[in-house]
């Protein structure tokens, strides 16, 4: 009886341990169960998260020298899918920007905030880690201050900036990263100040400026012949 009693101890110590053992690995070698690494001479934990037999499942905390438990990024993997979940946050825990990885890079809807307030500073889209898409930026009132079109990392077709309370200030349009096509300026009443042609990053033909809706001036380039209205 005494026997079987240290049998069953012994067993049940066993089991323990293995359910609270960190940093084990499989039979072939691959990391499995729990995980945790630190700074080389700190404390401080490096990351933590679990593996199946070599994969990450599951949330992993990332921190940096001297955060604490905050951890400055989660990623979350799943088993059904290689796309990869990630927030990074500040050290005091304030969500900084959060989207998605596929194979370590940016890919689909990433959004970032503000510094002060949980308000979207920014929406991007990515493709193998390059801008693809729309590009929107906020003031921290919601409103639109900025927008953009990437295709495979360049601005492509229309760009649009906002006054703090909406009013359209600039609408130019973009090829291959380069200013080209219908340029239109305005003032904060939203009338046209001036407004033009652009052609591979250059001004192009006749600029028309105007004042409270009245043309003063065109200026023709490249050649900056300047013909005065009035």
């Amino acid at each position: 009886m005494k026997k079987l009693l240290v049998l069953i101890t012994v067993l049940s110590s066993i089991s323990l341990f293995s359910q609270n053992a960190i940093n084990q690995f499989d039979s072939n070698g691959k990391r499995h169960g729990l995980w945790k690494k630190t700074y080389e001479g700190y404390d401080q934990l490096r990351y933590q998260g679990t593996f199946e037999h070599g994969k990450e499942v599951g949330e992993f905390m990332f921190y940096k020298p001297k955060y604490g438990k905050q951890p400055s990024a989660i990623k979350t993997y799943s088993k059904d899918t290689d796309l990869v979940l990630v927030s990074y946050f500040t050290k005091k825990g304030k969500l900084i920007s959060k989207g998605q990885l596929k194979d370590r890079l940016r890919t689909g809807k990433w959004e970032y905030y503000h510094n002060n307030t949980d308000a979207i500073m920014m929406i991007e889209h990515y493709k193998d880690d390059k801008l693809h898409g729309k590009k929107t930026a906020y003031f921290d009132n919601g409103n639109i201050t900025e927008e953009y079109n990437y295709i495979n990392g360049n601005k492509e077709g229309d760009y649009k900036l906002y006054s703090l309370n909406g009013v359209l200030l600039q609408h130019l349009n973009y090829k291959n990263n380069e200013l080209h096509g219908a340029a239109l300026f305005y003032n904060g009443k939203g009338e046209v100040t001036k407004k033009g042609q652009y052609k591979n990053g250059r001004k192009d033909g006749y600029w028309q400026y105007y004042d409270q809706g009245n043309l003063t001036e065109e200026i023709f380039f490249p050649i900056n012949t300047s013909r005065k209205k009035g």
